[in-house]
Formats: structure tokens, sequence, C-alpha cells
């Protein structure tokens, strides 16, 4: 079950591309984007991880911290950071638990097939910790404008 409007975001234990951990309680004081995404490398997981780094710079000027998450590996997510010069934070959530913790580890359909997956699905957290808003089945090009456009 998704947390819900308003809760304080479950906090959290990953580590990023590099290998370093990160919890969710050390960005408290700094609004957060907190997105899950289903795959490195696809064409949409792509689009919108570079929409975000395409705008990175405003996100920084506002003090937003943006992190990605997807069940890739570490290395996986090197890969990809490098690949395309994201300039923000990739977790590997490769057992699903932060998922989980969130509601986005759901039974996907695809071509007739059913498996579980992680649902395109945006979280801002403002500084305190509490989810301000929830954005889910997002659409990948225009995402990161549409997210910062809700810190205007």
């Amino acid at each position: 079950m998704k947390p819900s409007i308003g809760e304080k975001a479950p906090d959290f234990e990953l580590q990023d591309q590099n290998g370093a951990t990160h919890k969710l309680s050390d960005y408290l004081g700094k609004p957060v984007v907190l997105y899950f995404y289903p795959k490195d490398n696809t064409p949409g997981c792509t689009t919108q991880a570079c929409s975000f780094r395409d705008s990175f710079a405003e996100y920084k000027q506002k003090g937003i911290v943006v992190l990605g998450v997807s069940k890739d590996s570490v290395k996986s997510h090197a890969k990809f950071q490098e690949k395309y010069s994201l300039p923000f934070t990739l977790l590997a959530d490769t057992e699903h638990l932060v998922a989980e913790k969130y509601g986005v580890w759901v039974l996907k359909k695809m071509m007739g097939r059913e498996y579980m997956g992680m649902e395109r699905t945006t979280f801002i957290i403002d500084k305190d910790g509490k989810i301000i808003h929830i954005m889910v089945k997002v659409k990948p090009q225009d995402h990161a404008k549409t997210v910062l456009a809700l810190f205007e």
C-alpha cells in the first residue's frame, strides 16, 4: 500500500551508483524528489532520467534533491549514470524492499504476461520528510518540468 500525502515518507537505506549508502533521513531539511522507475537503459526510463538531467540546474538552484530508484544493481546504475551524464543519485533497490514500502512493487501485465515490477511513480517529499505529492504512472518526457512546476 502506498503511503499517503501528509504522512512521513518511509525511511530507507540504499546504495548509490558508487556504492555509497544513502538514507532518506539524511536529506531532512531539503525537499526531495524520490522517483521510482522500472529499469536502467530502457527507452522510457532513459527519457525520464535525461529530463531530470536537463532540468537539474534548476533543481540544484532550488536546493531540491533528486533520487532515482530501481531494482537495478549498483554496477548497472554506474553504467547508466556514466552513459547519460546523469548528475543526480541513483539508488539500487535490488531486493525491491523500498519499492514495497512505497507501494510501487506491483503486478504488471505486458503482452498477456503477468509479472511483478516497479510502477513508475514519483513522491515529492518536503524538507520535514512529509509526502506532499504523489505522481503515479507518469509520462517520462515532460516529467522533470512537471515536477519542478510543483515547487513554483
